[in-house]
């Protein structure tokens, strides 16, 4: 594992930790993803995903609790609430609306999500947005009443974004930063942050974790 560096997106501040050679072997990762069966999970993740085995999360959780804890001030412990190992397999013109959009994995502040890659293709990756209408750059409960009215707003005087992954700019959302999902690099934010998966219209949306975009998505939560 190399040094973690320690980011600070937008006006917000966000903390985003990036960790590149995060495992000793990557490829162990990947070999036991192309075992296991994939289901659609849920309605917003644009693919399907298979739940990651305790043991394997076992390998790299001791490791990144003390940085998690300092760095996102999120208590004194961490509890694993769930991890998949993920693919994406939805073409840009079969999204629904709401994937074509930002989002946040949950609305606590001591919610963290790690995500880490495992595709070798380097022309993806995770990008952070603004709400222009709101500002905000993060939404927690107390933010939530007004950033769905805004949103709403947003909707009917811009209209829904066209069939496509988010990528840029749009009339909505303003991005912040974008991180290049290189091989066993990991992300670590907090999943209140609005965010985004980079993915450019060519990506290979193969369900074939061997050649489609694999990560590891694990959310974790801290003590209040």
């Amino acid at each position: 594992m190399n040094p973690a560096q320690v980011q600070f997106v937008g006006i917000e501040r966000q903390p985003v930790i990036l960790i590149d050679e995060f495992v000793p072997d990557p490829q162990a990762l990947v070999d036991e993803a192309a075992s296991l069966e994939y289901l659609t999970i849920g309605a917003h993740y644009p693919g399907t995903r298979a739940p990651v085995p305790l043991s394997r999360l076992q390998t790299f959780m001791p490791g990144i609790v003390d940085l998690v804890v300092e760095t996102f001030g999120c208590g004194t412990k961490l509890r694993l609430l769930e991890a998949y190992y993920s693919v994406v397999t939805t073409r840009p013109e079969t999204l629904t609306p709401i994937q074509r959009l930002p989002h946040f994995d949950g609305l606590e502040r001591e919610r963290i999500a790690l995500l880490h890659f495992l595709s070798t293709d380097r022309t993806s990756g995770t990008a952070f947005y603004r709400h222009r209408s709101t500002g905000f750059e993060s939404v927690d409960a107390a933010r939530y009443p007004q950033f769905c009215v805004a949103l709403e707003r947003d909707a009917a005087r811009h209209g829904l974004p066209t069939p496509g992954y988010i990528s840029d700019d749009t009339p909505i959302y303003e991005q912040t930063a974008r991180f290049e999902g290189r091989y066993n690099r990991a992300l670590i934010y907090r999943g209140h942050a609005l965010h985004c998966a980079w993915l450019p219209d060519e990506l290979s949306f193969s369900a074939d974790p061997r050649s489609g975009r694999l990560t590891v998505n694990t959310f974790l939560m801290g003590s209040a």
